[in-house]
């Protein structure tokens, strides 16, 4: 292994890391749609980095990251994340199961990382683990904002 490769182990785990402490400690309080939608909407300016030829990759290849996220990878976080009416707030309850689905997802995603690493430059596998990211959350936060005004329609 180079030090690049161990370099970004290094600070995809510690982002995993970071991203799971910062989802447990807004568990249990209100949430808003604004913090459902804002989420997606800041992660959009990533696209930019296609404005860099270098990241670039196929269309078809971009279709199926984006599937594979928004199909296999968001359907753990929906299942295990509810929102509850408490009083006169909206409150997202997280199972038990949350931080290990988390765990899981970003142990998946080092090994194909490793593996799609290696037919493809690690520019574009950036950008292709980028995409997949997107269609996770895209999916996931539009779940929880039906579940959020369905809620909120209840009064």
């Amino acid at each position: 292994m180079t030090l690049p490769h161990l370099a970004s182990i290094f600070v995809t785990l510690l982002s995993g890391v970071a991203v799971m402490f910062l989802r447990l400690r807004a568990s249990n309080r209100p949430t808003t749609m604004r913090k459902i939608i804002i989420p997606p909407i800041g992660m959009s300016t990533g696209f930019l980095m296609f404005a860099v030829p270098i990241t670039r990759v196929p269309w078809t290849w971009a279709l199926i990251a984006f599937a594979v996220g928004a199909v296999l990878f968001a359907y753990p976080l929906i299942r295990t994340s509810k929102l509850e009416r408490v009083g006169d707030d909206i409150i997202l309850k997280r199972s038990k199961m949350f931080i290990f689905i988390l765990l899981g997802l970003l142990i998946i995603r080092l090994l194909v990382h490793d593996l799609v690493e290696q037919s493809v430059s690690i520019p574009q596998t950036g950008g292709l683990f980028f995409i997949l990211a997107f269609g996770m959350i895209v999916v996931w936060r539009v779940a929880m904002l039906q579940a959020f005004l369905k809620l909120k329609k209840r009064g």
